[in-house]
């Protein structure tokens, strides 16, 4: 599915158009939910995957992406279904 959270593919921490990945807001076991929700983010290859601020290295902007969508999530479902679905609150 495509992101719900961004429309075009644009860095969502720098803006850069270039070099442009697609991060799950909720990764590991909850990769399939971010990809059936539509819960991720474009972000360019250095805001991805580089220390010390890809969010890979960073926990506060991983944190961030995961309030994001959150919020995205909330705004067509409850949040007791990202409970359920999700099993923690990142707000």
């Amino acid at each position: 599915m495509k992101s719900i959270i961004q429309n075009e593919k644009t860095c969502l921490f720098c803006g850069q158009q270039n070099f442009i990945e697609e991060h799950h807001c909720f990764g590991g076991a909850n990769r399939k939910l971010s990809e059936k929700y539509g819960l991720k983010v474009y972000l360019c290859h250095w805001c991805h995957n580089e220390a010390p601020n890809g969010v890979h290295f960073n926990s506060k902007r991983m944190r961030l992406v995961r309030q994001i969508g959150q919020r995205a999530f909330e705004e067509k479902h409850s949040h007791e279904e990202f409970m359920r679905i999700f099993g923690a609150n990142y707000l």
